[in-house]
């Protein structure tokens, strides 16, 4: 018999006053020596099932509340520590190459330590990074140990950054067409032009997919086209069809929240994300919580969940075209996904690809991007045992992920200059 912390807690303590101990301090409950109220419905079929398995229910009931105390004790006191930690990000970023609007462009030629490595970097092929709207792209350049982007121009290569920013006053009616024609395609234009190179184009999460609608309309200017943990068929699975349930559940609600707002906040956006993997979110602060506070591990973990809980407002036409336009109705994988009046289709696309799909990704499910790798003639795809986020950043990324990515964008750029 299994029961997760959550509903044991909010069953047993459903006509409690409080889920503190007893002795703390909390509002009055209802009075102990009154009638009993009756048990919630999903909790008594429990009791029941343990009375069937000759089973005390009350010492059933106390070890469950037991367990879901020490649960939710571990998880706030792992998210006090986190509140608590002194490990911020500062002084990473190059600076802006190119701006328009919120939007700014960074090059990572300069940043590695070795004279020899920066000269290599200047002079390495250009690669775009584009990373998605709803999320900085500090992931990309999370730490100085993990650092997707330096770690590329430590390798020889010439990363620019796409930092979107929060809309603006420019960005606030803009939907996917125009980030792409009067953001990405002009960001795009300035590194050809700074480099004298075709640039290749590497997009993270849904920003492979703007990547991929920039690289259909310019075939002829992009070297090749890298995508990581890209979705395509937001419907291919159970577990991508679960995501579309939430999107249609959530659609109303959205559309009241822009009905009068110019921008989906992002505590909208949180929730949502934190619906995916509900027991995700207290078991990592339990483990944060039992690190020791200045060790690298615990470092690592404020670097990320600060980038986590970074997020930026989507402007109202990008959260519209995303979460219902994608995530309900599945328009890229239909086929109806269109950018500035044309359908984005991967089969029609001549560019070199490679494809990198987690498995173990609990954001963009393998079955939607595998979709997607199956829809580029001749990808080079690789399917790692990682995750979302640990593909860019855990320990195993540069050898899983980065290295073979570095190999290919070698050759790809040899072969195509």
């Amino acid at each position: 018999m299994t029961l997760s912390w959550p509903v044991g807690l909010s069953a047993w303590n459903s006509g409690s006053p409080c889920s503190k101990p007893p002795s703390a301090d909390c509002s009055p409950g209802p009075d102990p020596t009154g009638p009993a109220a009756p048990d919630p419905p999903a909790f008594a079929a429990v009791l029941a099932e343990a009375r069937a398995a000759g089973i005390d229910p009350v010492r059933f009931a106390a070890a469950v509340d037991a367990e879901a105390r020490r649960r939710l004790g571990g998880f706030l006191d792992g998210v006090t520590a986190y509140r608590a930690h002194p490990g911020r990000r500062e002084g990473l970023d190059p600076p802006a190459v190119w701006a328009r609007g919120s939007a700014r462009l960074q090059d990572f030629a300069d940043t590695p330590d070795d004279p020899a490595r920066r000269d290599r970097a200047r002079d390495g092929p250009p690669v775009l990074l584009v990373p998605s709207l709803v999320n900085r792209g500090t992931i990309l350049n999370l730490t100085r140990r993990r650092g997707f982007a330096r770690y590329l121009a430590w390798r020889g290569l010439r990363p620019f950054l796409m930092e979107w920013g929060a809309p603006g006053p420019d960005e606030e009616g803009f939907g996917i067409t125009e980030y792409v024609a009067d953001r990405l395609e002009p960001a795009f234009a300035h590194v050809r032009a700074e480099t004298g190179r075709r640039p290749l184009v590497l997009g993270y999460c849904m920003g492979g997919l703007l990547a991929l609608a920039l690289a259909q309309r310019q075939p002829e200017a992009v070297a090749g086209l890298a995508l990581l943990a890209t979705p395509w068929d937001f419907h291919a699975s159970e577990e991508a069809e679960a995501q579309g349930r939430l999107a249609r559940g959530l659609a109303p609600w959205i559309e009241a929240v822009l009905a009068t707002r110019d921008t989906l906040p992002v505590d909208v956006l949180q929730a949502a994300f934190a619906c995916l993997d509900p027991a995700g979110l207290g078991r990592k602060f339990r483990v944060f919580g039992r690190l020791p506070g200045r060790g690298a591990a615990a470092r690592h973990f404020v670097a990320v969940e600060d980038w986590v809980n970074d997020g930026v407002p989507l402007a109202a036409r990008v959260a519209t075209e995303t979460l219902v336009g994608w995530y309900r109705d599945n328009t890229p994988g239909q086929g109806r996904w269109t950018v500035d009046g044309q359908r984005i289709r991967p089969d029609s696309l001549s560019v070199p690809a490679y494809v990198v799909i987690p498995a173990h990704d609990r954001i963009v499910p393998a079955a939607s991007a595998r979709a997607l790798a199956r829809a580029l003639p001749g990808a080079v795809v690789s399917e790692p045992p990682l995750g979302h986020v640990g593909m860019i950043v855990g320990r195993a990324a540069v050898a899983r992920v980065h290295d073979p990515l570095v190999r290919w964008a070698l050759r790809t750029a040899r072969a195509t200059t």
